[in-house]
This record gives structure tokens, C-alpha cells and sequence, in this order.
């Protein structure tokens, strides 16, 4: 039978608890919490009690007195003999009955049955020494190891999480030596004390041991079973699943993913948000978008508070796939449960639409930005210049140019670029003129890109005269011709008949490097023949030759011969 005495006022609780020699049943008051022993029972009690000491510093909260100790207050009735006493003070620590036994229970599974007011045997020299210094171990002086002395390290709260991995990880590297295999237990145990001490990296090495690789798999049930037998504090096991879930997914077991966010959701443990964007971007990684969005939805519907960040990441996957309609509909979807789109929510929908000139789209994405009250920033405003300038829509760019001015928003040289490059297709050279010039009354420096759209318009339209001193100017400034740039000047000095300048430029084009592709070198030596300029065109023909290259034109040949 059990007293229980509780005085509230004081925040002083007192517990005393009869056994008799034969009683093995503790009971709550509202059913049996567990059968056990009367010396497994004493047991628990004198470690908790060292237990107690420890964690306050001070004189133990526990005293357990026996038939002898008349202050205990019991009668001593004819089988007094046979009956112990527990008596319980907690001072300025305010607990309740079913707490002391749900710590107890604790106690019960953390500790081997015996009665011993030590739970652990002292642990050989050459094992301690280890744990507790730095001093390297021979490998071989723990074959003597049993599970028994194992399991004692890994539980062993005097003994850092550190160490005790250290030591683990020993013990796998030399399993010949030793005449046991740590189960799934041994792992568990270790992986919880691992993030108990906030070792995340090492718990997750542990984790992934025996959840995903091959030589030491368990089905997720089993492991969820088995953590229950070493686990049992809720912010660690909460940690535990959190992490589980994340290996699941880092690892591509997408299946296994969902199994333990269904186990946590039906057994009250928080599910990380985080966590599952980091799912969520591996679920889009992996292109299975279908799977991300059922895992999206199964986040809204558990309850957990969806996070910009996870809006995102599902708004990313259906751009990427083409499906910005879906993803505008969601952003939409989510507004009006309170989830709010940020500016890069937007900007990855409005790239998508630039990207594809879906122009009707855009403008329902920007509309959906305007009533949500979103800002462009500088990305925003170049995705939209980007789209416009390369569809053609010059004016609505330079529009927007215009409203970065208006902001104090800093258009930069690549902007500036866009703009050039979008008149030089339309053939508009004044407004790439006046372009250039207020890139230079606005401090804006050009760049090789810059100038490519200016040579290629000038040269297009014959100007080559233009195209050279935009040239030159380049080059004063540090910025040189590419292959490209050289072929494409060449052509242009050869369609114009200019072709000792087509020359010369070929010849600083060697000079840096660049060889002319066959199609120039013919073209140059067929020009070079029609105006008698032999000695050019048998220079030209023994380069080709050099590089292993054949003229084909006729007259090419037939003229120098």
C-alpha cells in the first residue's frame, strides 16, 4: 500500500511508499504503472536518489530508512521487519506524484536490476583512461569487451557524449576483435546522448548507420519501436525525428520520409518546418514535383506553419517545370490562409514568364505583387528588362529604367547592356548612342559588352569605319576582341570588299592566338586572288596548309599555282 502527503503552500511535496517483502506492484492512482521486484525496486530508488544529489547540488531528495529507522513514522506491526520506507523532499521544487513516477520509470529502464547504490561497475584501466584523457588506445586491449561493460559506457552519464562516440566508433573499425556486434539499441542510445549534447553532425553519422546503409538497415517501424527503450526526453526524441526525417530526405528515401512525418504527427511530436523545407528543396532536386506538392499540402493540413521559405521552394519547382499558372495559384492559395509571398517569390515567377515572353501571365503575376503590397527590387526590375529587350519591347524596358531613376535604384552597366543590345536588333544606332552617353554622364563604365552591340551594329550597316573606332576605344580600355569578335569583323571588311583590312585584322588575330575558321581564310584568298594581291593570297594558302587545312576555292588556287 502508498500514503501520499502533498502541501502545496510550501512547495514542499513528501511521498512515502510501504513495500513488503512480497509486494512487487507499484500503483498509481489510476492504474498499475509497472511490476518489478522489491530489491530491483530499491534498487531504482538509491539511484535516483544519487541521482537527485547530483542535479541539485546538495543533500540527497531522497532517504530510504528501514524497519530499524523509527523516524520514519510507520507502525511496527508484526511484519514490520519485512517493510522499507522512501521518503521523498523536493524544497523548491515543485512536483507532482505523477512526475516522481514517470522519473521512476525513467530510472527503472536506464539502470540493470540489483541492489547496488551504484549503477555502474568501474570500468577497466585501459577503457577509462581513454574515455576520460586523450591517451590513445591499442585497438587491441578491447577484445576482453563485452555488451555489458558496452552497454554501461554508452549510458554512463559521468561520461561525455564525445568520448563515448569516440569509443563506439573504435569498437566498429576493430569489430574482428571483439565478440559482439553493437545492435540497433547500442546506436539509438548513443545517437540520443548525441543530441542531447547538441553533437548534430555525429548523431546524424549514427543515424544514417543504421537507417540508410546497406550493411546496417532497419525498417523505419523498428527504429521507432526500439527508440523508446533509450530515449526519454520529449525535446530528444523530438530531435530524433526531426533528424531522421532529414536523413530520409537526404538520402533519397522519399518513401521512408512520409512514414515518419505521419509517426510524428500521430504521436504528438513537433515536426520542424525547417526540416521539411529542406525536404522540400531536396523533393525539387530531385524533380519529383508531384511528391512535393503532396508533401506541401500534408504540411497545411497537419497545422504547421508554413514558412515563406517553404512557399518558395514549391513555387521554384513548378516554375522551373513550366507550371507558373500553378504556381501563382498557390501563392494566391496561401495568401488567403495568411501565408504571405515575398519579393523573391515573386521575382522567381516573373523570371519565368520574362524567360518565355508569357507576357499575359506576367501581368498577372505583377498584379497579384501590386495587391499584396510587394516592392520591386533591383532583381525584380532586371528580370522584366531582360524579358522586354530580348522580345523587343523596348519602350516598356526603357520605362523601367526610367522608374529605377525615379527610386534612387542603381542601374548597373548590365542593365545599360540590355538596352543597347535590344536597339542594335531593332537597327536603332541614335538611341544606342544616346544610351552610351548617359551611361557616361551617370559614372556608369562599359564594359566588352557593352561595346560588342555597337560594333556588330555599325559593322552590320557597313559603318565599319564606326565599328573600328568603338574598337580601338575598347582596347584603350583594357577590354579585348574575343574569336568571335575578330570573325565577325573580318566578314564584315570582306562583304564590304575591304579586304587588306580583313587582312591585317587577321594577322593580329594569329598574333593573339586565334586561328580563322576555313570559311574566312577561302573567302580572303578568293578576294585577295580577284585583285592580284598574290603574295598575300600564297601567304594566306601556306598557313592553311601548315594547319592542315585544304582551300576549296578554285580560283583560289588556280591563281597562285
Amino acid at each position: 500500500m502508498w500514503k501520499r502527503e502533498i502541501m502545496v503552500g510550501t512547495c514542499h511535496i513528501g511521498i512515502a511508499i510501504i513495500f513488503s517483502e512480497s509486494v512487487s506492484c507499484f500503483v498509481s492512482a489510476e492504474k498499475s504503472f509497472w511490476a518489478l521486484s522489491l530489491e530491483s525496486f530499491m534498487c531504482m530508488i538509491l539511484a535516483l536518489a544519487e541521482w537527485t544529489q547530483k542535479a541539485n547540488n546538495g543533500p540527497p531528495l531522497l532517504r530510504v530508512r528501514g524497519p530499524s529507522d523509527r523516524s520514519s513514522g510507520f507502525s511496527r506491526g508484526k511484519h514490520a521487519s519485512s517493510k522499507f520506507a522512501v521518503l521523498f523532499r523536493a524544497p523548491l521544487l515543485q512536483m507532482t506524484l505523477q512526475n516522481f513516477l514517470k522519473t521512476l520509470k525513467t530510472v527503472k529502464k536506464s539502470y540493470p536490476s540489483g541492489l547496488s547504490s551504484k549503477p555502474y561497475q568501474p570500468l577497466p584501466d585501459f577503457i577509462s583512461q581513454f574515455l576520460t584523457t586523450s591517451k590513445p588506445l591499442d585497438a587491441s586491449t578491447i577484445s576482453d569487451l563485452n555488451p555489458t561493460t558496452f552497454h554501461d559506457i554508452l549510458t554512463n552519464p559521468d561520461l561525455k557524449a564525445s568520448k563515448c562516440f569516440r569509443f563506439f566508433n573504435l569498437v566498429i573499425k576493430n569489430q574482428s576483435l571483439v565478440s559482439f556486434k553493437p545492435d540497433l539499441q547500442a546506436h539509438l542510445t548513443l545517437t540520443c546522448r548525441l543530441l542531447k549534447a547538441r553533437l548534430f553532425s555525429d548523431a546524424e553519422a549514427m543515424l544514417k548507420s543504421v537507417s540508410v546503409d546497406e550493411s546496417l538497415r532497419y525498417p523505419f517501424l523498428v527504429i521507432a519501436s526500439a527508440v523508446e527503450n533509450c530515449c526519454f526526453e520529449s525535446k530528444v526524441i523530438t530531435k530524433f525525428y526531426n533528424l531522421m526525417l532529414k536523413v530520409y530526405s537526404d538520402n533519397g528515401k522519399f518513401g521512408e520520409v512520409l512514414k515518419t512525418f505521419d509517426y510524428m504527427k500521430n504521436n504528438g511530436i513537433k515536426i520542424d518546418e525547417r526540416t521539411c523545407t529542406v525536404h522540400l528543396i531536396a523533393l525539387k532536386g530531385a524533380d519529383e514535383l508531384g511528391l512535393a506538392l503532396h508533401f506541401f499540402y500534408l504540411m497545411v493540413e497537419t497545422g504547421i506553419e508554413i514558412s515563406v521559405y517553404s512557399l518558395t521552394a514549391v513555387v521554384d519547382g513548378l516554375c522551373r517545370n513550366g507550371d507558373v499558372k500553378k504556381g501563382r495559384e498557390i501563392v494566391e492559395e496561401m495568401a488567403d490562409r495568411g501565408i504571405k509571398a515575398n519579393v523573391i517569390t515573386y521575382n522567381i515567377m516573373i523570371d519565368a514568364c520574362a524567360k518565355r515572353w508569357d507576357f499575359e501571365e506576367l501581368d498577372l503575376v505583377l498584379g497579384l505583387m501590386e495587391k499584396a503590397g510587394v516592392e520591386f527590387n533591383v532583381e525584380t526590375f532586371k528580370f522584366l528588362i531582360d524579358g522586354y529587350t530580348s522580345y523587343g519591347k523596348i519602350n516598356e524596358a526603357g520605362r523601367l529604367i526610367g522608374e529605377m531613376h525615379d527610386k534612387g535604384l542603381k542601374v548597373d552597366t548590365y542593365l545599360y547592356n540590355l538596352m543597347i543590345n535590344g536597339y542594335c536588333k531593332l537597327g536603332s544606332i541614335e538611341n544606342v548612342l544616346l544610351l552610351f552617353d548617359r551611361m557616361s554622364n551617370r559614372g556608369v563604365k562599359p564594359n566588352a559588352d557593352t561595346y560588342w552591340p555597337l560594333i556588330n551594329g555599325y559593322s552590320k550597316v557597313g559603318e565599319m569605319e564606326m565599328a573600328m573606332k568603338y574598337v580601338n576605344e575598347m582596347q584603350k580600355k583594357g577590354f579585348e576582341l574575343d574569336k568571335v569578335m575578330y570573325d565577325m569583323l573580318i566578314d564584315r571588311f570582306c562583304q564590304n570588299g575591304m579586304v587588306d583590312e580583313a587582312f591585317e585584322l587577321r594577322i593580329e588575330m594569329e598574333r593573339k592566338g586565334f586561328h580563322s575558321d576555313m570559311y574566312l581564310c577561302n573567302q580572303m584568298g578568293k578576294l585577295l586572288c580577284e585583285i592580284y594581291q598574290t603574295e598575300k593570297a600564297k601567304m594566306l594558302l601556306n598557313i592553311m596548309i601548315k594547319r592542315g587545312v585544304c582551300p576549296k576555292a578554285v580560283s583560289f588556287t588556280s591563281a597562285i599555282s
